[in-house]
């Protein structure tokens, strides 16, 4: 089941270790897309990469 994300309070904190090239890449990503949150950023590649596996693309 898909919840729509921009519903939801968001409480609950992930902490992950990323290489400086991963985030690097983030980063740039943001900046093009003008997202001024690195967290933001990461929210939003994640609901993409999720909606493509769901769509058999990822």
């Amino acid at each position: 089941m898909f919840y729509c994300m921009a519903e939801e309070l968001k409480s609950e904190r992930v902490t992950t270790m990323m290489t400086p090239s991963e985030v690097r890449e983030i980063d740039d990503w943001s900046f093009e897309s003008r997202i001024r949150s690195r967290g933001e950023a990461i929210r939003r590649l994640i609901k993409l990469g999720l909606e493509a596996a769901r769509d058999g693309k990822g």
